[in-house]
């Protein structure tokens, strides 16, 4: 199991430079970078990460890296139909991503562990929505941070029917081991996605964290997820789609982090150790009752 290394003063630096930084500006350059199509720019930068960062492209449906029209289009590329079978057992829930876990356990008095020593607020997570903070109290939950050789699509957990989705506007700090543990409540204070499902284990919720140079986020039924103004958004769905365990349900337009969240007496994790790498349909707990 990894260790994670506490913040040097390099890392201090490099998060005192994102507060001070213009985040969003940063992001909006990311994101016409990372979409264009000049074959000297993006074969370079395509080469760049999969050699730095040691990405198997093997496994994916596009083995060439010259054949992705964009840089994004690489970095959200599909796997091959074989490459991450789903564990299909009824009282399987699955990982809902490739990465790495950062930290799992239980929701205790309203509060989720970040880092060692650090914590933050559920009902904060959910953008103040009390209501909703109460479906999950003294429930579980699950960080997986993706790197920039992971997968980037995620996948449903569990089989689930769409309830509602909100837009949570916000900052864009990076989300690596050293910012947090140097940046309160992070994962409340970064933009962010919430997905909720309705499944045999009761209310799912799936959030997509964004974090400096994620461009945007999708998911599978609203495509790219965005609101006028940047101002917090929320769709509600009467007949939203139901989705298989392991189906896909969204994508990082690069990379950043997962945040599963389970009521109470729904599931028991399976060693989620943090730094425990993890892969997209493997097991990471069993359903309470199966």
């Amino acid at each position: 199991m990894s260790h994670v290394s506490r913040p040097r003063v390099r890392d201090r630096l490099n998060t005192l430079a994102l507060r001070l930084l213009p985040q969003h500006l940063l992001a909006a350059g990311m994101y016409h970078l990372a979409r264009c199509q000049w074959r000297p720019l993006k074969d370079r930068l395509i080469r760049f990460v999969a050699r730095r960062y040691q990405v198997d492209l093997a496994e994916a449906a596009q083995p060439d890296p010259a054949a992705y029209a964009s840089f994004n289009a690489f970095f959200t590329r599909t796997l091959r139909a074989d490459a991450r079978p789903v564990d299909s057992a009824p009282e399987a829930l699955v990982s809902p991503a490739d990465g790495r876990v950062n930290q799992a356990g239980e929701i205790r008095d309203g509060r989720l562990l970040q880092a060692k020593g650090h914590d933050f607020g559920l009902e904060a997570l959910l953008a103040g929505d009390r209501a909703l903070a109460a479906q999950f109290q003294g429930g579980r939950f699950a960080t997986i941070y993706l790197s920039p050789r992971d997968y980037h699509r995620v996948h449903m957990p569990l089989a689930g029917t769409l309830q509602r989705m909100d837009f949570v506007p916000g900052e864009l700090y990076s989300v690596s081991d050293a910012t947090t543990q140097l940046v309160p409540g992070l994962f409340a204070r970064n933009e962010r996605v919430i997905s909720l499902f309705d499944t045999e284990a009761g209310p799912l919720a799936l959030i997509l964290v964004g974090a400096i140079f994620v461009g945007s986020m999708e998911t599978v039924w609203a495509g790219e997820v965005r609101a006028p103004g940047r101002t917090p958004t929320r769709w509600t769905y009467s007949d939203g789609p139901a989705l298989a365990k392991g189906a896909e349900m969204g994508r990082f337009n690069m990379g950043s982090t997962v945040i599963l969240l389970l009521p109470p007496g729904a599931v028991e994790w399976l060693d989620l150790a943090p730094g425990r790498p993890v892969r997209l349909g493997e097991r990471i707990g069993r359903l309470s009752g199966q």
